[in-house]
């Protein structure tokens, strides 16, 4: 996690207000918050930044605390951060924010409780740490804990998500077989994908336009905000390493994933949403109720499976030789 310089410190004799703040310790703030309602900056939000508005801002037990919305996306993720969450919207922040979205992988062996001496050789551990995801949203609950860690409320809220315990059988029968094919036999989907993503969520919204007869905001929000964070949670969590080549020949320049890839990788972000939404500061009964639409989404996918989704991956991956990978 990032954290923002949140003290000045000034030249002469220490007063007594100053060895006060010394006293409070590591983790306490200044007398005078960092940011002030209405700066933009960098927030993170699980392992990658996002440029953010502070909206308004308190001290609770003598920390300074910021509600913040999430530039791009939908206000329901809308939440209260503490200091370490937040830096400054400055040209090297905005390259660490770069730098992140490009390079941040999630490293499944750490999540696993594997340590980096025990890993097998290759890329097979990757694979089975893969498969885990997978295997644990067909049994329909969340993998444990590495051992030391805390069970936590954001832990609790993602296993009992509803996306977790609803998510349809056919769907998940979808991802074991995507995670086969990529990982076991080295077979890509071939891109660009028809329909992309892009194309998959303006259907939706002319189906629920349909069926409500009328374009429903919130809908239109949600949409919005899934479209975003697809596109920056790809390179960051949703590719398998044998796909990262082909994700840097596709996506170039302006190119948002959004418009290169299809159903299967959208799939895979709704397995990760249980768990990122269980950062996001909301009450039970709005996250519930967003979960509800996601879900209704998820039911489209499932309606138009045959459509969107294709039955076999057909390009073979490529070893740096030209040779192809078994």
């Amino acid at each position: 996690m990032g954290s923002s310089s949140n003290t000045n410190t000034s030249g002469g004799g220490g007063s007594d207000k100053e060895e006060k703040k010394e006293d409070k310790g590591k983790g306490k703030d200044s007398s005078e918050p960092s940011f002030k309602e209405g700066d933009r900056v960098l927030a993170y939000h699980g392992p990658l930044l996002y440029e953010a508005k502070v909206q308004r801002i308190e001290n609770l037990e003598d920390e300074w605390r910021y509600f913040v919305h999430y530039l791009l996306y939908i206000y329901s993720w809308d939440e209260w951060v503490a200091n370490d969450r937040l830096l400054k919207l400055t040209e090297e922040n905005i390259r660490k924010q770069q730098e992140l979205d490009k390079n941040q992988v999630v490293d499944k062996s750490v999540k696993s409780g594997r340590s980096a001496q025990h890993k097998v050789k290759g890329s097979n551990a990757d694979a089975k740490a893969d498969k885990d995801d997978i295997k644990s949203l067909v049994k329909g609950k969340k993998r444990k804990s590495q051992p030391g860690t805390d069970v936590t409320e954001k832990e609790r809220r993602s296993s009992e998500s509803l996306l977790v315990s609803q998510f349809p059988i056919t769907l998940k029968k979808q991802l074991v077989d995507d995670w086969e094919y990529v990982t076991q036999l080295g077979k890509l989907v071939q891109l660009p994908r028809s329909p992309t993503v892009d194309d998959i969520l303006k259907r939706y919204l002319e189906h629920r336009a349909k069926k409500d007869n009328k374009v429903n905001d919130s809908y239109a929000e949600i949409l919005k905000g899934l479209r975003c964070y697809f596109d920056k949670a790809l390179p960051a969590m949703l590719l398998y390493k044998k796909e990262r080549d082909q994700y840097a020949e596709e996506v170039k320049g302006d190119v948002s994933p959004s418009t290169v890839y299809g159903a299967e990788h959208l799939l895979r972000l709704f397995v990760k949403l249980p768990e990122l939404l269980a950062f996001v500061n909301m009450e039970e009964d709005a996250l519930n109720k967003l979960q509800q639409k996601l879900l209704d989404i998820l039911k489209f996918l499932q309606k138009n499976q045959s459509t969107f989704f294709v039955s076999s991956y057909d390009i073979e991956r490529k070893g740096a030789d030209g040779s192809k990978s078994k």
